[in-house]
């Protein structure tokens, strides 16, 4: 399953933007606080709960400054994914942001899983977009 989030846009810089999504102690000013709760997080994984879905637990395995961090599941999630944050400036201090997330996904769990997954990412976007920095 492969779930793309619209393009949104980001009131910082770049490198900003970037440091803000390549350090997971960020993760409680763009989280949507009513679907995820529980968060326990350093600058390099994180576990949370996602409402409807259950307990999730990242981290980071790869950041490419200023341009996108990629981010992988942990042991205690029930399937594997990659979600990377995609970051494109539009000038100095405006950057855009796109998300995209893989998960290698049963098809009973699919069904169930898809439509608040894809909540989740469009949620993330609206509350990137409402951070200033």
């Amino acid at each position: 399953m492969e779930i793309e989030s619209r393009i949104g846009t980001i009131q910082s810089s770049q490198q900003e933007a970037f440091s803000l999504l390549s350090n997971f102690t960020n993760l409680e000013k763009f989280m949507p606080p009513d679907q995820v709760s529980d968060l326990i997080s350093d600058a390099d994984s994180c576990s949370f709960n996602i409402a409807k879905i259950g307990k999730f637990g990242m981290r980071i395995v790869e950041r490419i400054p200023n341009d996108r961090v990629k981010i992988t599941n942990t042991e205690n999630v029930p399937f594997n994914f990659t979600l990377m944050f995609y970051l494109t400036p539009i000038s100095d201090n405006e950057t855009t942001v796109k998300i995209n997330l893989k998960a290698d996904l049963n098809p009973i769990f699919k069904l169930v899983a898809q439509k608040p997954l894809t909540n989740f990412i469009e949620a993330l976007i609206g509350k990137l977009e409402t951070i200033q920095q």
